[in-house]
């Protein structure tokens, strides 16, 4: 009987973010179908922890650095020849309060990580892809960059510019077999919720007609068949994945 072929062998795979949350689910789930997984996260003893679990290769950097980003772009291409998939799942919530009294730095570290962060592993991925005539890139956005959550401007704000990167880079790259899509989830249980408040949890919960928070195996399975070679049509997309709270 011959053997069927898993759905990612013999590609290659980045995953931000991936020794926890979203980010690692997604990555077990890319590793359980054949890929071969390259975890980039800050946080070394996390990083290699998921990466020992997984039986992949980490590198730890740092998402605000472009330089380093480019680094790690290099490493991944002189280790696997190439890079079929991104996965930008790293980012951070920031502080809960209103607009007026959130802080400057505070403000500026939120974008800086989930706008900029985004945007230098687009930018250095995408290069690899066009060169291989291929690629599938899925950005991590939110339902709040929709909507706008009250007291999470930083937060609101800076996934509301992943989407309309999205947008830009897959209409730039739509002359190739290249897709570009993200995805805005509701809120779903991971440790970003201890940077959040209670009060902010609770706001959240009561806005999702499902009722509940969305499981990161969830989210996983909406970004399996987005990265796919199968989502051969749709680029520069926004999927929802927010439980009936989207209104468009």
């Amino acid at each position: 009987m011959e053997l069927k072929m898993k759905e990612f062998e013999g590609q290659v795979a980045v995953i931000t973010g991936a020794a926890q949350g979203i980010g690692y689910a997604t990555a077990e789930r890319l590793k359980n179908e054949g890929a071969q997984l390259m975890i980039w996260d800050l946080d070394k003893k996390l990083g290699k922890e998921a990466a020992e679990k997984l039986n992949c290769d980490f590198i730890q950097m740092d998402m605000t650095n472009d330089k380093v980003v480019k680094e790690c772009k290099d490493e991944t291409l002189k280790r696997h020849k190439k890079i079929d998939i991104l996965v930008c799942s790293a980012g951070i919530a920031g502080p809960t309060m209103p607009t007026w009294d959130y802080p400057v730095d505070e403000w500026l570290k939120v974008i800086n990580v989930n706008v900029n962060g985004v945007y230098y592993c687009n930018r250095h991925v995408i290069k690899a892809m066009r060169n291989q005539g291929y690629g599938r890139i899925v950005n991590i956005a939110s339902i709040a960059g929709k909507e706008g959550n009250p007291n999470a401007a930083a937060y609101s704000a800076s996934k509301a510019a992943v989407i309309a990167l999205t947008k830009s880079l897959g209409k730039e790259t739509a002359d190739q077999n290249i897709a570009v899509n993200c995805i805005t989830p509701a809120a779903a249980k991971t440790r970003i919720f201890d940077q959040i408040t209670q009060q902010h949890i609770d706001y959240m919960l009561s806005k999702i007609p499902r009722n509940r928070f969305v499981k990161v195996e969830e989210i996983a399975s909406l970004i399996r068949f987005l990265v796919s070679k199968e989502n051969s049509f749709t680029t520069a997309g926004v999927f929802d994945i927010s439980g009936g709270r989207a209104t468009y």
